[in-house]
């Protein structure tokens, strides 16, 4: 096998065991490219379904195109689509955007308070009305055990401090130093009761592997990755006021793996352009430890 092939396997083995092990199981879609795989490979493992119900963390901050995007894919694939949000903080106007924190205190409360509450059912979910084509409110629900998330550990230092199988504590909070040892693919998925488990199909695939994957199952993605003339382009998309896109005149998938194979980016961070982690020198990986994708 190919090395796509060789990951591909080993991301739906993933997703397959997280299934069979995890009874309260979500998927979380960001609708970026990273996500976006785990899904289609979500339909692969499971024969065209997608037997896992999504979450998409709403800030109403995103850019319009995205949540475009996941409504018309959610329709499309028949999925059992959801979002969750901080509806008291954005009633109450407290976001960067609105000029009352900063990016990274706005991180904390539109996406780590929301995922987190939202997790354990404690907040309402909006859930996509198939016949309707619009969302409807319900008062929360049973809490999740089992998060299915699409990170890789070569984008961001905190993560490559991720196992495939990564437990957290009643309140989401990661404890970096007692990770469970992950040898010769035996995984560790019998935590104690109240555990909160993340899981990482994605984990040891890179940028590229993810592009190359793309351009290989013909996968639907978002455009705002590629160029529409002004020269530039989107290489990780979050929200609105705190994404900026990098200098690139790629305009389709394999421009961009041409791009990655030139060596064009090799000095230049994935996340360059999410401006909230650049507030300290570790701020993504302070709001991972409190619940943070």
């Amino acid at each position: 096998m190919d090395q796509l092939k060789i990951l591909e396997s080993q991301s739906v083995y993933i997703l397959r065991e997280a299934y069979r092990e995890f009874k309260e199981l979500v998927m979380l879609w960001s609708i970026g490219k990273d996500s976006t795989v785990l899904l289609w490979l979500a339909r692969k493992a499971f024969f065209g379904h997608v037997p896992i119900p999504l979450l998409h963390i709403d800030t109403e901050y995103k850019i319009p195109a995205m949540i475009e995007y996941r409504d018309r894919v959610a329709l499309e694939w028949k999925l059992n689509m959801s979002y969750g949000r901080n509806s008291q903080a954005l009633d109450n106007g407290q976001s960067f955007p609105a000029g009352t924190l900063t990016r990274l205190q706005c991180c904390k409360g539109l996406k780590s308070e929301a995922l987190k509450h939202t997790l354990s059912g404690d907040w309402p979910r909006w859930v996509l009305n198939h016949e309707t084509g619009k969302y409807d409110k319900t008062e929360g629900g049973p809490p999740y055990t089992g998060v299915i998330v699409g990170v890789r550990s070569d984008e961001e230092g905190s993560r490559s401090k991720e196992r495939y199988f990564s437990p957290r504590n009643q309140e989401n909070d990661w404890d970096v130093g007692d990770q469970p040892p992950e040898l010769w693919n035996q995984f560790k998925t019998d935590f104690a009761p109240g555990t909160h488990v993340r899981i990482h199909p994605l984990l040891d695939w890179t940028e590229q592997n993810i592009w190359e994957y793309i351009e290989r199952e013909n996968i639907p993605i978002i455009d705002l990755y590629f160029d529409k003339g002004d020269g530039k382009r989107y290489r990780s998309l979050g929200c609105a006021p705190c994404t900026s896109p990098v200098e690139s005149t790629a305009t389709n998938v394999r421009e961009i793996i041409e791009e990655l194979q030139s060596g064009k980016f090799a000095n230049i961070a994935e996340r360059s352009g999410r401006e909230q982690d650049k507030e300290d020198g570790q701020s993504l990986e302070t709001l991972r430890r409190d619940g943070y994708m």
